[in-house]
């Protein structure tokens, strides 16, 4: 969230809104699988499949803004949209299969992350494209 804040200020509307969403996004699922209201509401998998669905979705129109940035960017969000569709089908049938699927996307999607941030990092240090992105 402070990232989107700090990217909001050098006016990048693209990284404020990737940031500060998907830093709420975090905080949300953690009150969500916390639950401390558990006794009163508790979580079932159909309520957190629309959830995921719907990030799912904004992940999607994420995805088109990207198509004007980097091969990385991409693909970090391409498979990040495909994470949250692949979390969602998972939940939505009660399929493990599909939900190990989308951890091995999911671990794909960070390590294209991972990927990204040391290229953006190097690539700035050193003047120069040390590694593609």
């Amino acid at each position: 969230i402070i990232a989107g804040i700090m990217e909001f200020k050098n006016n990048n509307t693209f990284g404020a809104t990737a940031f500060t969403a998907y830093g709420c996004f975090w905080w949300s699922l953690i009150i969500i699988w916390c639950n401390p209201w558990a006794d009163q509401y508790p979580v079932d998998t159909q309520s957190l499949a629309w959830y995921l669905l719907l990030w799912g979705i904004f992940t999607l129109f994420m995805f088109v803004g990207t198509l004007k940035q980097t091969r990385g960017n991409q693909v970090v969000f391409g498979s990040l949209a495909l994470l949250f569709f692949l979390l969602a089908a998972g939940d939505f049938t009660g399929n493990h299969g599909i939900t190990t699927v989308a951890g091995i996307v999911g671990i794909f999607c960070g390590s294209s992350a991972l990927y990204c941030a040391f290229a953006q990092v190097l690539n700035e240090v050193y003047g120069k494209k040390v590694m593609p992105l």
